[in-house]
């Protein structure tokens, strides 16, 4: 049997937390298919935030296993890992949006084509990725995330230090939303993102999809 490709989960440390249904829905599709490492800046613990009953029971049990503790995403070797995703959370904007080391993975991923998601808030890590002129390395890929009329409705707004389609629209990525909670993915070469939480299992299944669809030409 062949041995599973390696996905890299990046989660954020922040105080203001990773969606619990996001990352739970995200690791749980990606373990079908991949070798999962979680990774976070500095090997931070994850701060879970909107936990219900079922998610509560389910990262419970995952707490126990020794996965669960975060590899340095400094230490992270991008040419180990076949796929990169950054589940949805409003910690991102607050470390990852600026985090040198996942600039590094993204670029390396972006210079080979490889497969990268992030859903909802977890776009805002791919703001990192800036040259050393200040051009995005991302500039002209589609994508989306949560829009700004959204976000200007929750408590933390005034606390962002960057809005994602702000920053998208800035800086030359082609920007595109459906309502507030509704299931929006947008796939564009090797890059797909997804909306918000809602849309996590979509963005997910199609990440699976395009790695193992490189996996097999290789």
């Amino acid at each position: 049997m062949a041995t599973k490709p390696n996905c890299l989960i990046v989660a954020s440390a922040a105080a203001e937390g990773v969606s619990a249904r996001s990352f739970v829905n995200s690791f749980t599709l990606t373990t079908s298919a991949f070798n999962v490492q979680l990774a976070t800046p500095g090997g931070q613990p994850v701060e879970f935030v909107n936990v219900d009953e079922n998610s509560k029971r389910w990262l419970t049990d995952f707490a126990s296993k020794p996965y669960s503790t975060p590899a340095k995403l400094e230490n992270c070797d991008p040419s180990r890992f076949a796929v990169l995703l950054i589940p949805g959370g409003a910690g991102s904007v607050f470390d990852l949006a600026t985090d040198q080391a996942l600039a590094h993975l993204i670029t390396q991923f972006v210079a080979e084509q490889k497969p990268i998601c992030a859903v909802g808030m977890g776009v805002c890590g791919l703001c990192c990725a800036m040259d050393q002129e200040s051009r995005w390395r991302l500039k002209g890929y589609s994508m989306t995330s949560p829009a700004t009329v959204d976000l200007a409705t929750q408590s933390i707004f005034p606390k962002m230090p960057l809005l994602p389609e702000d920053f998208i629209r800035e800086y030359g990525g082609n920007f595109s939303c459906n309502y507030t909670d509704g299931n929006h993915v947008v796939i564009d070469r090797h890059l797909i993102t997804g909306q918000n939480d809602f849309s996590t299992l979509t963005a997910v299944q199609n990440l699976i999809l395009l790695g193992n669809s490189r996996q097999a030409k290789k």
